[in-house]
């Protein structure tokens, strides 16, 4: 089951489970709308793979079933992502 993170590892913007500007890579590393179609072209930048739209769990199905509340933000944000910086990420505890 995805896990549906809160947020864009590059910028920290909030995407909640509702969001139709959350994409996603098969290891379901988590991005905006904003920073997929700008600085990462698509791609993740931390296994290389394609981000699509992530799909949106009915809100009937969260009582049971909730979003995560586990942020992952990388270290100098979306910049370091692609520059080959040292942007590992970060995980903060909500």
């Amino acid at each position: 089951m995805l896990a549906l993170r809160p947020n864009c590892e590059c910028c920290d913007r909030d995407l909640p489970p509702e969001s139709r500007e959350a994409y996603i890579c098969s290891f379901e590393c988590t991005f905006c709308a904003g920073c997929r179609d700008g600085v990462l072209g698509g791609v993740c930048p931390n296994c290389g793979g394609e981000l699509v739209r992530r799909p949106v769990r009915p809100a009937e199905k969260l009582a049971g079933n909730p979003a995560s509340t586990e942020r992952v933000v990388r270290a100098g944000g979306c910049a370091a992502a692609v520059g080959g910086g040292a942007g590992q990420a970060v995980i903060k505890s909500a």
